[in-house]
């Protein structure tokens, strides 16, 4: 109480915090005067004044106040648009490292352009990130415009550039481009053999547009570079054919948490099926059978918790993943752990390769580099306690230029799905009849087709906005403010384009006029086209402004939110209502039952609704647990990743330092000492009696890695010996072979496989141990059974496997380098080949089991090339006793020791 009289008098912190901005925005604004007198030439060569005092130790805050007003004046001549106080309120917050939250409508494009400026003048590169190609396209190229006006250079990053046109974009003082660029172009940049290569600048400053989308929604799903796996694809398509035969007892679904189990039914109905095709042998569970289950369990999973067209939707025979939160069609992305298999199984598509993990990092890890992190959106205060916990981000709401007039009605909540859609056609029927635009939002692509249906047989005309129809969505979402215009859209998040009363003139001119040529017609028309779009405008405000209609509630308050906020822009009328069934999802799974029976005892009749400020609360109060939920799940999540998190850090930064170095020898020298030394403490133990030592096994061992035949056995046996003296022996054989060939070969090739092997062999342990991590992340949650903590038991043999990891890099690469021998030529031909970028496809995990730790771990893809080999041999006539002579030898061949083993499992096990 006392907490609410404080905040009545005094303000939130909120609106004391915006109060502390207004001094700025005076100031601005009395710059405005003298800024609007300077040439176009004068205001340009501020830009270079501003980075002569940076120069001289002034601060990007000392210069705040006329930056911004320089932008604000290079905005009004070049695209006619002056920034509101409200704007140059968000861009302060911006500038400071803050999340800043401002409505639909608000213009914050236009507000991203102060701080991205202002920041830029320290030439170290600013990102602007967006969620999708065409808002990073679009908005490098409209507010690129004030940049280029004030002597800023501009890039984009866009799917399918080269390396070279990358490098290029991020050599910009400003670059945009989408969050799975970034964070791919970082993980393949640190898979590059030389630094020259790499594409990305260090990180200095990023602004994320719909920062709640990119930060929270797409937390829960990592990036990943991953390679073809072995296919099994065939057991997709019978073990799917078998869980078809299964039936709801055998099964136990549980929507809360989107998971499926077997009964003890099921299980031994599974066994008896997969008996019968010959593919079992013992219990469906025991460990020989794990491959048969992890098949069971996604097949399971894709018949029964995923619906075609409103999880996934099929294109050009693909299996295409739908955003849940966005409602767009995710090409090229794959859903993880082999479920994405089982899917193509399900519907009869072909079944592609599963992928190995080769590079990943999340979302969160990633934003985390940048030393200087902003972003804005209209819906971030319901998320502002993550914001604050996993990025260290305020969030600060920014008032409107225009008081908001939307009427907001209370939710009406129906006994039926049928009831509802009578209810939603009837109100959709009377907007149009009156000319009122009217915007209806569903969950799912199936639920706005279905009620695209019902329109049809009313004949009420419409456009629907889903995955299937991504291509016309910009211009469908500008029109949808035409006077009794009926927009269904699955989703709103992230739409770019702003609905406008009366429609989109400059989307309609370029629509129509993009075949005129002459220039006086285009004028004419295009005047024509402005004013038609006045009138409807006035037509549009008349009939009440924008209606907005929702189906259902999403279990985020955002999600709604966003969708609410397509109205009212700029101070228009408006309005929104949600329509609610107790069988909807959110209804059905959070407690539908106690409800209906209520309502049943109230008496509400077919058709009726109930409408009550108690029920919105209720429904508000629902999805606050559901977030809070989720918050859980990705706090959890990346605890976990944290732990790889640290170990990636240390080997990219390592792999920069090997990149850097002039030369690895002395790496290379003591790598090799290490591996004596652990081999010869292994075999002959300090303080050990001469007859407890394994000279034997000693000499096996080094005769597989160094392929030198030292006569260890013969020094064991020589009187008086210690393992100091057989330590250094074998040291000073190693090291004059490796004298020899580096005089041989000349000190600067010998320089240049060194550093070659290193990185080559760095990235397949690392490879390796992202794929034990996976195997240890699956099932260290069952350690709860033990009353022990998974993340600490996690951490500990996280720590084990990384430490293994070194020990077997030391080993391969001075087996590598002992056996290893160069013909000589151009240094071309034997430098490591990058990957193909032809062959790089994005995927992604499925969000809806982030919260599951065994399926945290895999998503986007990338098919990598296998590098061509390093090295070939020169001589020609092969000994089986001296790999030297073996010269080139493929993986698959029979290994040339005559072992009987092929190379790749014997004596290539190293390279």
């Amino acid at each position: 109480m006392l907490g609410a009289l404080a905040k009545r008098i005094f303000g939130s912190s909120n609106d004391r915090f915006v109060k502390r901005l207004q001094p700025n925005v005076a100031a601005i604004n009395a710059l405005e005067p003298e800024i609007a007198g300077l040439t176009d030439e004068e205001l340009r060569a501020r830009t270079l004044w501003f980075r002569e005092r940076l120069s001289k130790g002034e601060t990007l805050d000392d210069l705040m106040i006329e930056a911004f007003a320089t932008v604000r004046e290079a905005a009004k001549r070049v695209l006619g648009q002056r920034h509101f106080d409200v704007q140059l309120m968000g861009g302060m917050v911006l500038h400071q490292g803050m999340i800043a939250e401002m409505r639909t409508g608000e213009g914050k494009t236009l507000v991203g352009t102060l701080p991205v400026y202002l920041n830029a003048l320290s030439g170290k590169g600013v990102h602007v990130v967006t969620v999708n190609d065409y808002l990073a396209r679009r908005d490098a190229e409209w507010m690129g415009q004030i940049y280029a006006f004030l002597g800023l250079s501009v890039g984009c990053i866009l799917h399918g550039l080269s390396d070279e046109q990358r490098r290029a974009q991020y050599a910009a003082d400003i670059t945009y481009g989408t969050n799975n660029e970034f964070g791919f172009d970082y993980l393949r940049d640190n898979m590059k053999f030389r630094l020259e290569d790499m594409c990305q600048r260090p990180f200095n400053f990023a602004i994320v547009d719909e920062v709640d989308s990119i930060l929270i929604d797409e937390a829960r799903t990592p990036l990943i570079i991953s390679g073809a796996a072995e296919a099994s694809s065939e057991l997709y398509k019978i073990v799917d054919g078998l869980v078809r035969h299964l039936q709801p007892e055998h099964f136990e679904k549980d929507e809360k948490i989107r998971a499926v189990t077997l009964t003890d039914a099921g299980q031994e109905r599974v066994e008896e099926m997969l008996r019968e095709r010959g593919l079992l042998q013992g219990a469906l569970y025991d460990v020989h059978n794990i491959s048969l289950v992890h098949h069971a369990n996604q097949a399971l999973r894709a018949n029964v918790l995923f619906h075609r067209d409103t999880d996934y939707m099929l294109k050009d025979g693909k299996v295409v993943i739908i955003d849940e939160f966005t409602g767009r069609a995710m090409e090229g992305r794959r859903y993880s752990d082999g479920l994405h298999q089982a899917l193509e199984a399900k519907e009869g598509v072909e079944v592609q390769t599963e992928n190995q993990t080769l590079a990943s990092i999340t979302f969160q890890n990633y934003f985390r580099m940048y030393p200087k992190l902003a972003g804005m959106t209209g819906t971030a205060m319901t998320e502002a306690n993550e914001f604050a916990e996993i990025y260290k981000l305020e969030v600060i709401d920014i008032p409107t230029n225009v008081p908001v007039i939307r009427i907001d009605h209370d939710d009406e909540v129906y006994r039926t799905t049928a009831e509802k859609n009578e209810a939603i056609l009837d109100q959709i029927e009377e907007c149009y009849k009156r000319g009122q635009p009217i915007l209806v939002g569903t969950v799912s692509i199936d639920k706005s087709e279905r009620l695209s249906e019902l329109l049809k047989a009313r004949g009420i005309p419409h456009h629907v906005l889903n995955a299937r129809y991504h291509e016309q969505e910009a211009f469908i979402v500008s029109q949808a403010g035409r006077p009794g215009a009926v927009t269904i859209a699955t989703n709103m998040a992230g739409r770019g384009t702003d609905i406008q009363l009366g429609g989109n003139a400059d989307m309609l001119i370029r629509q129509q006029l993009a075949d005129v040529t002459d220039e006086a017609e285009y004028w004419r028309r295009a005047e024509e086209i402005r004013a038609e779009v006045a009138e409807a405008k006035k037509a549009a405000l008349a009939a009440g402004g924008l209606f907005v209609l929702a189906t259902e509630r999403h279990e985020s308050r955002r999600i709604d939110n966003q969708l609410r906020g397509r109205s009212g822009r700029q101070g228009d009328p408006g309005a929104s209502k949600f329509y609610l069934g107790l069988e909807d999802d959110l209804m059905r799974i959070f407690g539908s039952e106690r409800m209906d029976t209520m309502l049943r005892r109230l008496g509400l009749k077919q058709g009726e609704a109930i409408i009550h400020p108690w029920i919105n609360k209720a429904l508000e109060k629902a999805q606050q647990k559901v977030e809070a939920r989720n918050f859980d799940i990705r706090k959890n999540l990346l605890k976990f990743d944290d732990v790889m998190n640290d170990q990636r850090k240390v080997v990219y930064e390592q792999r920069r330092d090997i990149m850097r170095a002039p030369d690895v020898h002395e790496t290379i020298v003591d790598m090799r000492r290490e591996v004596v030394d652990n081999l010869v403490g292994r075999f002959i133990p300090e303080k050990a009696l001469p007859e407890q030592w394994e000279a034997a096994s000693l000499h096996e061992e080094l005769l597989r890695i160094t392929g030198i035949d030292f006569p260890v056995v013969a020094w064991a046996a020589e009187e008086g010996i210690a393992d100091d003296e057989i330590r250094e022996r074998i040291n000073g054989a190693i090291d004059r072979r490796m004298a020899e060939k580096s005089a041989n070969w000349g000190p600067e090739m010998m320089r240049f496989v060194e550093k070659s092997v290193l990185l080559q062999l760095l990235d397949q342990v690392w490879k390796d141990h992202l794929l034990a991590l996976d195997h240890l992340r699956q099932g260290i949650g069952l350690r709860a059974y033990a009353q022990k903590d998974p993340l600490n038991e996690y951490k500990s043999e996280a720590f084990e496997l990384f430490d293994a990891m070194l020990s077997r890099l030391r080993e391969q690469v001075t087996g590598t380098l002992c056996h290893v021998e160069v013909q000589q030529g151009p240094a071309e031909d034997v430098m490591p080949q990058e990957p193909d970028d032809a062959t790089w496809r994005e995927t992604r995990q499925d969000p809806a089991f982030a919260d599951q730790p065994q399926d945290d771990g895999d998503t986007a893809v990338a098919t990598r090339p296998a590098a061509r080999r390093m090295v070939a041999a020169a001589a020609a006539d092969i000994d089986p006793e001296d790999p030297s002579t073996w010269g080139k030898v493929s993986r698959n061949a029979p290994c040339p020791c005559g072992s009987g083993k092929k190379f790749k499992q014997c004596h290539g096990r190293f390279a």
